[in-house]
């Protein structure tokens, strides 16, 4: 049984009505993870105005795609990476990256994979990342700029990730063609 409660836009906090609204008006449905943490609306304002700010970033699609989906597999959110990955595939990326950001493995790319290796050292080491790790990002092309930008990333998902383990959200229909599944 959940302690939590699955909003509509009628049912949730007067607060966060507004918030879920759009987003159902985005999506054409309103998504579990939203509904569940409109319970909240501050936790609801503040995951999607870090979203905001991270698509705002020096990174192009893509590359916040790969922050998302290490940080999504990483903390084991199906949801996160069931949304994640119907984003790259809109986004045009190969089933060869897609497979691989989805099993954690290295990337085709090796510019994409100093950035996946890159977020994960951010995470492993909680932002104390090794020179080696960071040379190798600075040496991939990327700047101290995109550095913090990952940070960014890795605080917004790893709110979301967070918040959608914890109140066990579903997968929505609309996602199943992207479910996911950690490995054991």
């Amino acid at each position: 049984m959940s302690v939590f409660t699955a909003h509509t836009a009628e049912t949730a906090p007067v607060a966060a009505r507004p918030t879920v609204e759009a987003v159902r008006r985005r999506f054409g449905w309103l998504p579990a993870p939203v509904a569940l943490m409109a319970d909240s609306p501050q936790l609801l304002a503040g995951f999607l105005t870090a979203n905001a700010g991270f698509e705002q970033t020096a990174l192009e699609p893509l590359e916040r795609e790969v922050v998302v989906l290490a940080v999504a597999t990483t903390n084991e959110c199906h949801v996160c990476v069931a949304l994640h990955t119907g984003t790259l595939t809109r986004l045009g990326a190969t089933t060869e990256l897609i497979t691989a950001l989805r099993a954690g493995t290295a990337l085709p790319e090796p510019r994409l994979e100093a950035l996946r290796q890159f977020t994960l050292a951010v995470l492993d080491h909680r932002g104390a990342v090794p020179d080696g790790v960071l040379d190798d990002f600075l040496t991939a092309g990327y700047q101290p700029r995109h550095a913090l930008d990952v940070v960014l990333g890795v605080g917004t998902y790893t709110i979301s990730t967070f918040a959608n383990r914890l109140t066990r959200a579903p997968l929505d229909p609309p996602l199943a063609a992207h479910a996911w599944e950690p490995a054991a």
